[in-house]
C-alpha cells in the first residue's frame, strides 16, 4: 500500500497500463503528422525524435505517480505541451489523481492539461480551418473530465473494498474475542460448580481427619471406618474435580436441583419424540458409571438433539450408547440430512459445541462432530469409566 492507500501495483500491472497509455496517444501522433504533410510543411526532427523522447521520459515519470502524484501529474500534464505522444501519459497522470478525490488537485491538474493542449499548436505550426477553436478547447476538456470520472469511481470503488476488508477483520476479532469470551464464562461455570460440591466434601473430609486427630479412645472398627469414609470422600472429591457439566446457580440461596444423568437420557428421548422428533436410541451399556460421566453424557445427547432441531428439521436421528467399566463410555448422535424447510431458522450463537469440547475435554474424553458424507451429521464423544475394582487394587 501507498500513502493514501492505493494497492502496489505489480510488473505487469504496471506494464499494460503504460502501454494502454502510450497506445491512446499513437493516433493523436500520426494525424498529427498526417496533417503536416499535407499541409506541406512535412514532420521535422523534432517530430519524429523528441516527441517521442519526450513521451518516454513522461511514462517513465509515471512509475512514481503513486509515490509523488500530485508534482508527477502536474510535471506530465505540462511537459504534454511539447508532446503529443504524451497526451495519453498526461491521462492517465490525471486518472491516477482523481483516485484521491481532492478536487483542488484534479483541478488542478485538469487545467494544466488543458492549458498544455492549447499551446501545443505552437510546436507543430497544424492550421485549423476557422471556427474550429470552441473544438480546440472542448475536445481536451471532455477527455480531461472523463479521465477525472474515472479516476473517481475507481477511488471510490478502492475505498468501498477497504471499508469492506476492515469490517470483515473486525467481525472475524469480534467473532474470535466472543469464542475467547465463552471459554472463560465455561470455565468459570465449571469453577463455581467444582466450589459447590467440593466445599461439602472436603469439610466432611477435614471433619474426620480431625475426629481421627483428636480422639484417642477410638476403636479399631471405628478408626477404621473413619480412614474408609476419608478415602472414599477423596476419591470423590478427585472425580468431582473433571466434572464439566454443572449448571450454574442463578441465585447463591437457590440452588438449581440435582443434574440428570445417563438414567434420564430415556426420558430426554421421549420428550423430543413428544415434540416431533423422529429419534431412535439404541443402548448396549453395561452397569452404571460415574456421576460426572453420566452427566456428560447426557449433555453430549441433548447438544446433539438441540443441533438436530435446529438445523435437520424432520430429519431422523439415531443415538447409540454403548461401554462398560474398564472400557470407557461412547456415545453417537447421527442425524440424516433436514426433510422440511423452514421460512425462518431459530438462532444459533454458535458456542454450543465450543461449550460442549471443553466440557468433554476437562472431563478427560474427546470429543468429535462433522458432516456426513450424505449431507448429515454426527456428534460423538468417548468418555473415560475406570473401573473400581482396578482402581481399588491399585
Amino acid at each position: 500500500m501507498n500513502t493514501y492507500g492505493a494497492p502496489r501495483l505489480g510488473r505487469w500491472q504496471q506494464t499494460w497500463r503504460l502501454a494502454a497509455a502510450a497506445a491512446v496517444s499513437v493516433p493523436i501522433w500520426l494525424y498529427i503528422g498526417v496533417l503536416l504533410h499535407e499541409q506541406g510543411a512535412g514532420p521535422g526532427s523534432w517530430f519524429r525524435v523528441g516527441d517521442p523522447l519526450v513521451a518516454l521520459g513522461c511514462l517513465t515519470a509515471l512509475l512514481w505517480r503513486r509515490r509523488f502524484p500530485l508534482a508527477v501529474a502536474m510535471t506530465v500534464a505540462v511537459a504534454s505541451t511539447a508532446s503529443t505522444l504524451a497526451t495519453g501519459a498526461a491521462l492517465l497522470a490525471l486518472g491516477s489523481i482523481s483516485t484521491r478525490r481532492r478536487p483542488v488537485e484534479i483541478g488542478a491538474v485538469a487545467l494544466a492539461y488543458v492549458a498544455a493542449s492549447q499551446f501545443a499548436g505552437g510546436v507543430y505550426p497544424v492550421q485549423n480551418p476557422p471556427g474550429m477553436l470552441w473544438l480546440q478547447l472542448a475536445l481536451p476538456a471532455l477527455t480531461a473530465g472523463i479521465a477525472a470520472a474515472v479516476g473517481m469511481a475507481i477511488g471510490a470503488r478502492r475505498v468501498e473494498v477497504r471499508s469492506l476488508r476492515d469490517r470483515a477483520e473486525s467481525a472475524e476479532r469480534e467473532q474470535t474475542a466472543r469464542a475467547t469470551q465463552a471459554r472463560v464464562l465455561e470455565r468459570n461455570r465449571i469453577a463455581r460448580e467444582m466450589h459447590d460440591v467440593l466445599a461439602h466434601r472436603i469439610s466432611l473430609v477435614a471433619m474426620q481427619a480431625g475426629v481421627l486427630d483428636h480422639r484417642g479412645d477410638l476403636g479399631a472398627e471405628e478408626s477404621r471406618l473413619l480412614v474408609r469414609g476419608i478415602a472414599e470422600g477423596s476419591h470423590q472429591a478427585l472425580e468431582e474435580l473433571r466434572d464439566v457439566l454443572g449448571v450454574l446457580r442463578a441465585d447463591p440461596g437457590h440452588p438449581e436441583p440435582p443434574q440428570p444423568s445417563l438414567d434420564r437420557i430415556p426420558d430426554l428421548v421421549a420428550d423430543a419424540r413428544a415434540s416431533g422428533l423422529d429419534v431412535t436410541l439404541t443402548t448396549e451399556v453395561t452397569g452404571t458409571p460415574a456421576d460426572v460421566v453420566g452427566r456428560t453424557c447426557y449433555r453430549v445427547v441433548q447438544e446433539g438433539l438441540t443441533n438436530a432441531a435446529k438445523h435437520a428439521p424432520g430429519a431422523p436421528v439415531r443415538i447409540a450408547l454403548e461401554g462398560a467399566a474398564g472400557e470407557g463410555l461412547g456415545v453417537d448422535v447421527r442425524n440424516a440430512p433436514a426433510t422440511t424447510s423452514t421460512t425462518q431458522r431459530p438462532p444459533a450463537s454458535g458456542f454450543g459445541l465450543l461449550g460442549l469440547t471443553e466440557r468433554v475435554g476437562l472431563a478427560g474424553g474427546t470429543l468429535h462432530h462433522h458432516p456426513t458424507a450424505d449431507h448429515g451429521y454426527v456428534l460423538s464423544a468417548r468418555l473415560p469409566w475406570p473401573n473400581p475394582t482396578h482402581e481399588k487394587r491399585a
